[in-house]
């Protein structure tokens, strides 16, 4: 991206979080929409930070998640650009909306590279499928903020949907690039999308920004002092030199929860919009998801093992078993193998009930998949039942668990590939291939990954209880003690 000439550094700062309820059972609160990945085998996460990478000339891109997320994410860029260090993060308790994690990112971005520094705000679960004229949007934008002007992003609607916000564009700003906001929209209802849609001065809300530190930093100032407060007494707690930096938990409860288009961007009157048509989507149902795969004769969409009969426009998503569908149309079908999503097309948007329900009964398919992504590597269930349950462990090269113990469960640990390293009690030793060990209840243990390959365990655990918060930590490399 060619920047503006003589215009300050811009600072790509990717907001990744949220469940990503209406993708369940794809999406899930320890595996959210971000980490999906696509038709084209890439996730969201994935193509975002490549992206950031492209606009931000060598300039470090800022990323504000949660720990839970942290070492999945980092991992993540690793494997993209194995000799970049140029990721920072910021470590979110819990999720307080986007006014907090932005105020609190222009205030590291401020101490790291000054006030004049810009910042482009980008979600970590947009798709945008034109990188082309995406750079043409930003490079726009950079020059708008770099005039002090507040930027977001309005998308060229191509038909008339409900599940936006829109922007009312006002007056050409000087110089061509962009408009003023005359209005932030919420989501209208079809009648209106239509009428919206035919006037070409309202465009979809992307729900991207880009604006310089001291001029977001003076808008919370003035119109959510309340958010800016929280964020200076966060922020003067914090450890800045921390690698990662993590957020305090208790003065960062005191954030209000507030978007910063409520906080600020509603209330601002030095707003501006750049209007550009690069392939945006949220992704923000199966609809869309549906959309972004071939379709054969019949209108089918098909990921996986499917058989279709006498079944038209469905999309069909599974991963070992085949799924068949015989004499439906207009369905949305995801089998994950612990979980099944039947839909209708058209009500997808509704899904985010379902987790809500889950959420309810305290169901743990609301949150974990039978593919759990842990610091030290994945487990995955292969059964759940009554008197045992077997997982089948990978630990990364490198990686520990931790030191650890059981009160309601024993262990059996099978090497089914690798060499292990096992503490048992005051005893440690190796593991080779085909080699197991029996953990007592209430006995500390520990396994580690000593090579440069993956190690590969089946784990039986038996007892009368398996669930996860039967683990008392007394050592950990990833700060889970408490």
């Amino acid at each position: 991206m060619n920047k503006p000439t003589g215009s300050p550094p811009l600072i790509p700062v990717i907001l990744s979080g949220g469940a990503g309820t209406r993708l369940w059972p794809v999406s899930r609160r320890a595996h959210p929409k971000p980490f999906m990945q696509l038709s084209d085998g890439e996730s969201l996460a994935e193509k975002t930070w490549l992206r950031a990478r492209e606009i931000s000339g060598g300039a470090p891109v800022l990323t504000v998640t949660s720990r839970d997320y942290y070492f999945y994410t980092r991992d993540l860029y690793h494997r993209l650009d194995p000799d970049s260090d140029s990721s920072t993060f910021l470590l979110e308790p819990f999720g307080r909306n986007t006014a907090p994690a932005i105020a609190l990112a222009a205030l590291c971005l401020r101490e790291q590279h000054g006030g004049d520094a810009c910042m482009m705000i980008m979600p970590a679960d947009h798709l945008i499928r034109d990188q082309h004229s995406f750079r043409a949007a930003v490079a726009q934008a950079h020059t708008l903020a770099s005039r002090g002007r507040l930027v977001t992003f309005g998308m060229f609607p191509t038909h008339p949907e409900t599940g936006y916000g829109y922007i009312r564009q006002g007056e050409t700003l000087d110089g061509g690039h962009g408009y003023e906001v005359a209005a932030f929209v919420e989501k209208p209802n079809l009648e209106t999308a239509r009428a919206y849609q035919a006037s070409g001065e309202y465009h979809w809300n992307s729900g991207m920004f880009c604006f310089q530190v001291d001029a977001i930093v003076s808008a919370l100032r003035r119109y959510a002092p309340e958010v800016l407060e929280a964020a200076e007494s966060t922020w003067g707690q914090m450890d800045t030199s921390a690698v990662p930096m993590e957020i305090p938990a208790e003065p960062f409860a005191e954030c209000p929860s507030i978007s910063i288009d409520y906080a600020v961007m509603e209330r601002a009157d030095n707003a501006a919009v750049v209007v550009s048509d690069f392939g945006w989507s949220d992704i923000g149902s199966w609809k869309a998801i549906s959309e972004l795969y071939e379709s054969d004769d019949a209108g089918n969409s098909i990921r996986g093992k499917a058989v279709m009969v006498g079944s038209r426009a469905c999309f069909v998503q599974g991963e070992d078993r085949l799924v068949a569908a015989v004499g439906v149309e207009n369905l949305v079908i995801v089998d994950t193998g612990d979980a099944v999503l039947v839909a209708d097309r058209e009500q997808a948007q509704d899904v985010k009930q379902v987790v809500e329900h889950l959420a309810d009964l305290e169901h743990e398919a609301a949150t974990f998949h039978k593919t759990v992504h842990r610091p030290w590597g994945s487990y995955t269930v292969l059964e759940d039942a009554d008197d045992c349950k077997v997982k089948r462990l990978v630990v990364k090269p490198g990686q520990v668990l931790s030191l650890q113990s059981h009160q309601r469960r024993c262990e059996h640990w099978t090497v089914v590939r690798g060499t292990a390293k096992v503490r048992l009690g005051d005893k440690e030793f190796l593991l080779e291939q085909n080699q197991s060990t029996y953990i007592p209840l209430d006995t500390l243990h520990r396994l580690e990954n000593p090579g440069s390959d993956d190690v590969h365990l089946i784990e039986v655990q038996t007892g009368d209880y398996f669930g996860e918060d039967d683990i008392e930590r007394f050592e950990d490399i990833y700060g889970r003690v408490k």
